[in-house]
């Protein structure tokens, strides 16, 4: 949700009024837009009666490398004040470092800034997942990455010629990185699934009126 369009359409919001006459929902949001912060007393509402969290994504805390990767999308820092504000008011909120992008945005480096910025924040989850390329991403990504890394387009073409995914033990390097990370920086889980608060019980499931 909360694409540029939504600041005129407010079809996200049209969707959160919904949700809020409910109960007993398990709710995830994920953008890389700070507009969400406009429907703060939304996600309160539906939070008094069912279990919601924002996911705001951020892949970099540096800002000339993000414009080059989401040139599109509000600059890191206005998303990780979104985190900020969302948890100052009770919202569980943290961050997605999805996709984890191999040589440009996975050093060790650069993700434990993310998650000692996030962990700053109040963030109560942070999680990557690495780059995959399925054959209609490749299609895009290959020439932008040609034209904006030169330099690591052919790393990438033996990676990804045969496979979406990266390998195994990518995965595994990152996902045991990131479990240090967040042990150091005291943030509990990645999803935010082990908050060990009580859900709220779901209403009973009824068939709705066509008429």
């Amino acid at each position: 949700p909360y694409q540029p369009a939504e600041r005129r359409y407010e079809v996200t919001r049209a969707i959160l009024e919904e949700f809020a006459r409910h109960e007993g929902l398990e709710l995830g949001i994920v953008t890389k837009s700070n507009l969400v912060l406009r429907d703060i007393d939304l996600l309160q509402e539906i939070g008094r009666k069912n279990d919601i969290s924002v996911h705001v994504t951020i892949t970099t805390l540096n800002v000339d490398l993000a414009r080059i990767l989401e040139p599109r999308a509000p600059r890191p820092d206005l998303r990780m004040e979104a985190v900020r504000r969302l948890n100052q008011v009770g919202i569980d909120a943290g961050v997605s470092c999805s996709p984890a992008i191999p040589e440009i945005t996975d050093s060790p480096r650069d993700l434990e800034a993310l998650v000692r910025a996030t962990a700053e924040a109040g963030g109560k989850h942070i999680f990557a997942n690495p780059l995959f390329l399925k054959p209609c991403s490749a299609a895009v990504f290959m020439p932008f990455l040609e034209q904006e890394f030169p330099q690591l387009a052919e790393n990438y073409r033996s990676r990804y010629q045969d496979h979406a995914f990266l390998p195994k033990s990518y995965h595994q390097r990152i996902s045991k990185l990131m479990a240090s990370l967040r042990r150091k920086y005291g943030i509990g889980s990645d999803y935010g699934r082990e908050r060990g608060a009580a859900k709220p019980r779901a209403e009973e499931c009824r068939q709705l009126a066509l008429f």
